[in-house]
C-alpha cells in the first residue's frame, strides 16, 4: 500500500441511476464525465494531476494539492451548474442528470489491489450517500446540489474569496456510528431543514457541543465503498458499468 496523501476529494453521483434503463444509464455515465473532466480543466487541473474512481452511478476524483480549492470550488458554484443545465435542457425530462456534488480533503492511500483507503474518504462518501444531500436534492429544481466537507468551509469558503459567499452555505450534521459528522450545503434550506437561531463562533469543527445558525440533523447513517477502478489522468472516455446502484 502507497504512504497517505494528501489530496483534493471531488465526488459526483447520479440522482435515480437505478431507475434508468442500460442505454439510459450508459448515456448518462459518458454525460457524467464530460461533466468531471471540463470541471478539473477549468479550475486549472492539468491532465495527470489526479486520478479517477469509477463507481458506475459515480466518479471520485482525487486531485493533487496543487490545484486551487478556491478556484475548483467556484468553478463548482457557477461553470459545473451552468454546463449540467445547458445539457440537460436539450434532453427530454425523462433523459436528464440530476448530480449530488462532494467537496472534501484529506489523506488516502492505494492498496495492492489499486483500492482508495482511508477515513477522510469514507467521511467523504458518508456526505455523498448522507439524507441530508439525497433530501436538498429532492426539494430543489435545481440540477445539482454541493456539499463541502467542514475543513473546506473553515479553510476556504467562509473566507469570502471572490465568487464564494460563506452566507450561502449552512450547517448540516450527519449521524454515523463514529459520531455526528459536519459540513456544509449551498443554497437556501428547504423546507424540510430546520433552522436554529442560537449563534456559534466561526470555526467550530465537527462533534463540538451546541448548535449554530442553520443546522440540520439527519436521523440515519449510511456508508459508501472506499475502493474502485483507479485510472491516471483526466481526460477519460465512459469506462465499464459499475456493479450496483447507491442512488
Amino acid at each position: 500500500m502507497t504512504d497517505p496523501m494528501y489530496r483534493t476529494i471531488l465526488l459526483f453521483d447520479i440522482e435515480q441511476y437505478g431507475a434508468r434503463d442500460d442505454v439510459e444509464q450508459a448515456f448518462l455515465r459518458r454525460l457524467l464525465y464530460e461533466i468531471a473532466d471540463a470541471t478539473l480543466l477549468a479550475a486549472g487541473a492539468e491532465e495527470g494531476a489526479g486520478l479517477r474512481a469509477d463507481r458506475g452511478d459515480s466518479v471520485m476524483e482525487l486531485i493533487d494539492i496543487g490545484v486551487s480549492v478556491p478556484a475548483l470550488l467556484k468553478i463548482l458554484l457557477t461553470e459545473t451548474p451552468a454546463l449540467l443545465h445547458s445539457k440537460n435542457r436539450l434532453l427530454a425530462a425523462s433523459a436528464r442528470m440530476r448530480l449530488r456534488i462532494v467537496l472534501s480533503s484529506g489523506y488516502v492511500a492505494i492498496d495492492e489491489l489499486d483500492g482508495w483507503v482511508g477515513s477522510d474518504l469514507n467521511h467523504a462518501v458518508r456526505l455523498l450517500n448522507s439524507d441530508s444531500l439525497r433530501d436538498a436534492l429532492k426539494q430543489r429544481d435545481d440540477d445539482s446540489v454541493l456539499c463541502v466537507s467542514d475543513g473546506i468551509y473553515q479553510g476556504v469558503a467562509r473566507h469570502n474569496h471572490l465568487g464564494i459567499r460563506r452566507d450561502d452555505f449552512h450547517r448540516v450534521t450527519v449521524p454515523t456510528k463514529e459520531g455526528p459528522t459536519v459540513a456544509w450545503l449551498h443554497g437556501v434550506p428547504g423546507v424540510e431543514e430546520s433552522e436554529d437561531p442560537s449563534p456559534t463562533a466561526p470555526g467550530t469543527s465537527a462533534g463540538s457541543a451546541g448548535t449554530v445558525p442553520n443546522e440540520t440533523r439527519i436521523g440515519r447513517d449510511q456508508y459508501g465503498v472506499s475502493g474502485g477502478i483507479v485510472h491516471g489522468g483526466l481526460n477519460f472516455g465512459a469506462g465499464p458499468a459499475g456493479r450496483g446502484d447507491r442512488s
